[in-house]
């Protein structure tokens, strides 16, 4: 039997396992017991195991996630978020493409805007992943094309140098904290090519990696790092949001993201600092 294994890391950064469809690891907390989103969301107080366990299988039984019933469409799950961001973008024509990741394929190239919020929203930071077949013949079927089908491999770099061969010219590109930040900003590309970095998923992140993500990104998730907001106080890029902020590392990053403010009629990115620190995630990592 072809093995079904997914690894993904949430609600703190806490590991989580799902094979065949069952939840078989909830690791242990890394300390941050707080988010206020899901306080706002599930008047939930704790983030333990039970309301972990809780919360992944509600993810698995209401979009499918890591099954064979994955959806892959919907629509805004939440204001302001990456996946949002990049939705209204390309609907708006500043990005032709987005290369993703998504459990069940692996790196992904979508043009699909409802795709591109499908496979990103209410989906936490993807360690790993196997191939489900009926998974990707969903995303083929609206015209995204997976980097490798057979492994379902991981590798934002790859998934660029696809974009570019394809004829793509304005590539966004969602990403966990990695050194391949860097080597995807320096990968040579003509200069009709722009090529937009959103880095997601950045709690427990260390200082050093923070400079290297601010100098090379456009746009970075606060999360419940601390270096983030350490970095973010000395340099006082533009952000949205108070609980869990949305960093400006360009003014690219600036653009895209006020494009989406602008559009649902949200008070754009602000300079406005020292930022409200009430109501944020605990502990912070």
């Amino acid at each position: 039997m072809v093995e079904d294994k997914h690894v993904i890391e949430a609600l703190g950064k806490v590991r989580v396992v799902i094979e065949n469809g069952e939840i078989t690891e909830v690791g242990p907390s890394l300390g941050m017991d707080y988010c206020p989103m899901f306080h706002a969301m599930h008047k939930v107080d704790e983030l333990n195991e039970e309301f972990i366990r809780k919360n992944i299988q509600f993810r698995i039984d209401d979009f499918g996630m890591c099954t064979p019933e994955r959806i892959i469409e919907m629509d805004d799950a939440i204001t302001v978020g990456v996946s949002e961001i990049l939705k209204t973008n390309m609907e708006l024509g500043n990005i032709d493409c987005v290369v993703g990741a998504c459990d069940g394929a692996g790196t992904l190239l979508m043009v699909n805007p409802r795709v591109v919020q499908g496979v990103g929203a209410r989906v936490s930071g993807l360690v790993s992943t196997t191939p489900i077949p009926e998974v990707i013949q969903k995303l083929e079927e609206r015209d995204s094309v997976i980097l490798d089908p057979e492994t379902a491999e991981l590798n934002q770099l790859e998934g660029l140098k696809m974009a570019l061969d394809m004829g793509y010219k304005n590539i966004a590109i969602t990403i966990l904290p990695s050194p391949m930040i860097k080597e995807i900003r320096h990968y040579p590309v003509d200069d009709d090519v722009n090529v937009y970095i959103f880095v997601a998923h950045t709690t427990g992140v260390e200082y050093p990696e923070v400079e290297m993500m601010f100098e090379n990104a456009d746009i970075v998730t606060a999360c419940a790092s601390k270096s983030i907001r350490k970095y973010t106080d000395k340099y006082k890029p533009y952000y949205y949001g108070s609980k869990v902020p949305i960093f400006c590392a360009s003014e690219d990053g600036h653009k895209l993201l006020d494009s989406r403010l602008e559009k649902i009629g949200k008070p754009l990115s602000t300079t406005d600092y020292p930022r409200a620190e009430t109501d944020e995630p605990r502990e912070l990592l």
